[in-house]
């Protein structure tokens, strides 16, 4: 089936996903646009592309309130492993646009095409996770948008949107690394309480997303050797300039490791006040 849609560039490709409110039109366009940059079909950019939105496209629900506004629910209920996968959607969804954003507002930077290609990777795959998590939520009579959510994770991000390094820090060193340390005791709990399919889904996620850290530590590195700067330490004055907050233990100190991203990095910032 041929989609409904044309992608001139990838950075035009990126920005239409990202814009896109109803949420199967922004899954397609992001796996429409990492099928044609795959197969080598597009080119980069072109000065006809629009701007980069500042906020991401999405439909009327779920409402979105305050982290602390978040109601805690007992994953022993059927509605607490709702709220759960829940959240866990809204998270992968916001991931699906970090994911493109990085693509989109970077696209002019100096960077190997390789760059891009790890990028709509990561896309693809936070969109499939979307995915999945949603599937799940309609297997239990529910669905994304039934509960409120919040806007931490495009918040924490929107500060970056004018440095590359800085960016790769927050979204995949801080915010997606903080999946590998969380995911695995979910995943665990739900297998507990034989929510097996659930259970099975946050394995896709946790296997998946120690390669999107990886992209992130990789590019890092890269970065920080061009411009000659020992990549631990600047990482720890990114994320002291642009992260609000301190980095939580406890870590996944090997899943952390095997993605490129030693103890070295974050654990100096653990004891960084949470105010």
């Amino acid at each position: 089936m041929t989609p409904d849609f044309s992608i001139p560039t990838l950075r035009a490709g990126a920005i239409a996903a990202i814009s896109a409110a109803d949420l199967d039109r922004k899954v397609a366009l992001t796996q429409e646009t990492h099928r044609l940059w795959n197969e080598r079909v597009l080119s980069l950019r072109s000065p006809l592309d629009p701007q980069p939105p500042a906020r991401p496209g999405r439909p009327e629900k779920p409402e979105l309130i305050s982290p602390g506004k978040m109601k805690k629910r007992s994953l022993h209920t059927l509605q607490g492993r709702i709220a759960l996968l829940h959240a866990i959607c809204h998270i992968e969804l916001n991931a699906v646009d970090l994911a493109l954003d990085i693509v989109a507002r970077f696209a002019d930077q100096p960077v190997p095409r390789s760059f891009f290609d790890g990028w709509m990777q990561v896309a693809f795959e936070e969109a499939k996770h979307f995915g999945m998590v949603r599937r799940r939520l309609r297997e239990l009579d529910a669905d994304y948008g039934d509960l409120p959510a919040h806007d931490g994770l495009w918040e924490a991000a929107h500060h970056t949107r004018n440095d590359l390094t800085a960016r790769l820090a927050v979204v995949p060193l801080i915010l997606e690394a903080r999946g590998l340390d969380v995911t695995p005791s979910m995943r665990d709990k739900l297998r507990e309480l034989g929510d097996e399919a659930s259970a099975s889904i946050f394995d896709v996620i946790y296997n998946d997303e120690k390669g999107h850290v990886a992209v992130g530590a990789k590019w890092f590195r890269f970065l920080c050797a061009r411009e000659k700067k020992d990549p631990a330490a600047a990482f720890q004055s990114l994320v002291r300039a642009n992260f609000r907050g301190g980095l939580k233990a406890p870590f996944n100190d090997l899943a952390r490791a095997e993605a490129g991203l030693t103890p070295g990095f974050y654990r100096a910032l653990s004891s960084i006040s949470n105010a």
